[in-house]
């Protein structure tokens, strides 16, 4: 397949058609890299103007990802998951078909800060356990979580083998600890050097910050999570009831 330099279609949109064929073709399948910017060069016989046109515009499409230090990649289709009941990731993932996975960075016991304190209901610098972990769905890097739990309940979760069990599941079937609700608060923001390093993107790519705190029953709360998501890999949907109006009172006047 050819370009057409006498065509009114611009060259990158050209291209950009051609590659989005074989994307839908699976001659690019999902998880493929893309030729070099210098093979398409060759292949299409356009400037490197004209390439990076045409990549920026797939990007944006959400059909393509640069991996930093790789390359271009044909991207998976985002994950939506949907806010509607209190899950953890490997549930969420079990769900949509995908294999999830966790890659633990840190476990350590901190003084708890101001916030983490607050979401615990302790004093702040009471002895608490932190967990960072990276969660990946198909190998590919979802979001970067940070984990507090209470001492002593924390100190046998750190324990375990966290790469292939849930903290959901450990807390519920283990260690005798029912979920019952959790409090979340979503917040754009964009990733700073540590979460853009972790997650393998770009500081300032678009993060979906979830702060999370689980209770269990008494209203008792034993973990409190910073979720933060790839913008480009996730959306999250929900669905919400219209609280009925008051009809208005008419006056015997």
């Amino acid at each position: 397949m050819f370009t057409n330099k006498n065509s009114r279609i611009p060259l990158y949109a050209q291209v950009e058609d051609i590659l989005i064929s074989r994307i839908a073709s699976g001659v690019l399948p999902l998880g493929s890299q893309l030729p070099t910017e210098d093979d398409l060069i060759e292949e299409f016989e356009v400037s490197r103007t004209t390439i990076r046109k045409t990549i920026q515009s797939l990007i944006q499409q959400g059909l393509v990802e640069i991996r930093r230090g790789k390359g271009t990649f044909v991207a998976h289709p985002k994950i939506t998951q949907e806010l509607t009941e209190l899950t953890g990731f490997v549930e969420d993932m079990q769900v949509l078909g995908r294999q999830a996975t966790a890659r633990v960075l840190s476990r350590q016991i901190v003084a708890a800060n101001d916030v983490v304190a607050r979401q615990l209901v302790l004093p702040e610098g009471t002895p608490v356990v932190q967990i960072h972990r990276i969660r990946l769905a198909d190998a590919i890097p979802i979001s970067f979580d940070e984990t507090y739990l209470p001492q002593e309940l924390g100190e046998k979760i750190m324990a375990e083998n966290l790469t292939t069990e849930p903290i959901f599941s450990l807390l519920e079937q283990k260690y005798n600890t029912p979920l019952v609700e959790a409090k979340y608060q979503l917040e754009a923001i964009a990733a700073d050097t540590v979460v853009a390093a972790t997650l393998g993107v770009e500081v300032g790519s678009p993060i979906f910050l979830i702060e999370r705190t689980s209770y269990t029953e008494g209203n008792r709360p034993v973990d409190y999570e910073k979720l933060h998501y790839r913008g480009d890999q996730i959306r999250f949907v929900t669905q919400l009831a219209r609280r009925t109006a008051k009809k208005p009172q008419v006056s015997d006047v």
